[in-house]
């Protein structure tokens, strides 16, 4: 099925409102000059990411009135791996903290047991290897009496 770009839908709950998508479409690289146009809607692949990562569905189970599973995994993936996700989270922290009235940065992070898993077995009983006593395991004392 193909994906007309100017067709309208019924949004979802996870789709950006327009306050939000106007943040973020300044945190958006802009396509490289030089190369093919995009044919894409972005917000709508922004969309259909949200639309993943808050349903939880596979990829290939995209709505068909969002982009092909395939473009919006592609975004996903080239976004993640050259740090654009990272870029959004970071700026959109700060933006927040300045709202708040607070500082960009924070300034101590608190982390208790209920925050970290540590593992079900600790300290070094985990990782010693098993010894076993040589006078358990030795057969050759054993004589059989008929």
């Amino acid at each position: 099925m193909w994906y007309n770009v100017g067709m309208s839908r019924q949004a979802y709950p996870s789709d950006l409102t327009d306050a939000q998508w106007q943040v973020l479409e300044l945190l958006i690289p802009k396509p490289k000059p030089g190369g093919r146009p995009r044919t894409v809607n972005i917000r709508d692949v922004v969309d259909g990411t949200f639309y993943v990562l808050r349903t939880g569905c596979a990829w290939r189970m995209l709505p068909h009135d969002l982009p092909p599973w395939g473009t919006v995994w592609y975004y996903f993936r080239k976004w993640r791996c050259d740090g654009t996700w990272q870029q959004m989270n970071d700026s959109l922290r700060i933006m927040t903290r300045k709202a708040a009235g607070r500082e960009a940065s924070p300034s101590a992070a608190i982390i208790d047991s209920q925050s970290v898993k540590t593992t079900e077995k600790g300290g070094l009983v985990a990782t010693m290897q098993a010894k076993r006593s040589l006078a358990a395991s030795d057969t050759s004392s054993s004589t059989r009496s008929d």
